[in-house]
């Protein structure tokens, strides 16, 4: 099997978080999150998760153990390989899989109302701001967002210049977060920019009959090239999204990464990132002649990824200038009550905001 599907990121409850929120699409049916607490290891089979599951010691050691077991890195050729291949790797995986590995994130509004529509928001990370419609918005205030249409530094306009909010999804894949985006988010000044290292990712989404070039523009980009430019001038974006994609650039890079996607942002923007947690169990699963260098592995199919701590990320945003409103721990037991089986995932979710 490959391992990527042994991540499972994407199944089933899998990216479901920790915010205890309404849903802003108003679906009364809609599950709150974080709100399963298992108390009685007798009843782990009673449903399919459990939120914020602490761990035991000794389950701890024993993960940190597993890891020191497995951490003999590749040699160097090895590793330059694997770097150097990183986009025909991911050209494979979305040739072979298409659209159909990942589910759509429907989830993200409850854990990022600031992709959600203008209506129905009640979260207190960021301060909500009254429109002329009478509904309550989060990010930042008219004035932070530019609520006129904004020109590139030559003059000449660029996709989405007359859009009154801006967000960017690095790391799109086919759409899975884009598209429920659009679907849910009916703001008329709402644009929404997509990108991937995956050529055959971007076909993709904008092959798909969702896809509206009036609201969202797609293109190739390399998140860890800092010296690639983005079609959007510096100062404009609203909100940026990484989910599970920093983890796939070397750790070298991030640090470049990140500081570039900061400049993008408007004073009060917000970066919003879900990403692995050291010692989750994807990493625990990865065998021997795998590791590429610290916490950072190679799966089957080449394709790379890496665990990090709160801190690590902290520091990473820290350092771009960027604020904290969020850096929390997901820690969740899901449950195959078919097979009797028990997964211990780490996700760490974070919100930075650039400063006002």
């Amino acid at each position: 099997a490959a391992p990527r599907a042994a991540d499972g990121v994407d199944g089933s409850g899998g990216e479901t978080g920790l915010i205890l929120s309404n849903s802003p699409t108003g679906d009364p049916k809609r599950p709150q999150f974080g709100t399963r607490f298992l108390t009685d290891p007798r009843q782990v089979f009673q449903h399919n998760a459990w939120d914020n599951v602490e761990w035991t010691d000794e389950q701890e050691e024993a993960a940190k153990k597993k890891v020191s077991e497995n951490n003999q890195p590749l040699p160097p050729e090895k590793q330059e390989e694997y770097d150097s291949r990183a986009s025909e790797y991911w050209n494979e995986f979305y040739t072979i899989h298409e659209n159909r590995f990942f589910k759509d994130r429907h989830w993200l509004f409850t854990e990022f109302p600031e992709l959600a529509p203008r209506c129905h928001l009640n979260h207190e990370s960021q301060p909500s701001v009254s429109g002329a419609d009478g509904c309550r918005r989060n990010g930042p205030d008219p004035e932070q967002r530019g609520e006129s249409a904004v020109s590139s530094p030559d003059g000449c306009d660029f996709p989405g210049s007359s859009a009154t909010y801006r967000i960017l999804e690095v790391g799109c894949g086919v759409g899975n977060t884009v598209f429920p985006i659009l679907k849910t988010n009916n703001d008329p000044g709402l644009f929404i920019y997509c990108c991937d290292f995956s050529g055959t990712a971007v076909e993709l989404v904008k092959t798909n009959p969702e896809y509206d070039s009036q609201r969202c523009f797609a293109f190739v980009h390399d998140l860890s090239d800092a010296e690639a430019n983005y079609p959007v001038p510096d100062g404009t974006l609203d909100v940026i999204v990484l989910i599970f994609v920093l983890s796939a650039l070397h750790p070298d890079k991030m640090r470049a990464s990140i500081s570039r996607l900061a400049r993008l942002l408007k004073p009060g923007g917000v970066m919003l990132l879900r990403d692995y947690g050291r010692y989750d169990m994807a990493q625990l699963r990865f065998k021997k002649g795998r590791c590429l260098s610290e916490n950072f592995y190679v799966r089957g199919d080449g394709t790379r990824v890496y665990f990090f701590t709160q801190d690590e990320l902290h520091e990473l945003f820290a350092e771009a200038g960027l604020e904290k409103v969020q850096n929390l721990v997901d820690r969740r037991l899901q449950v195959n009550r078919g097979k009797q089986l028990t997964m211990y995932r780490v996700w760490i979710q974070c919100k930075y905001r650039k400063a006002s």
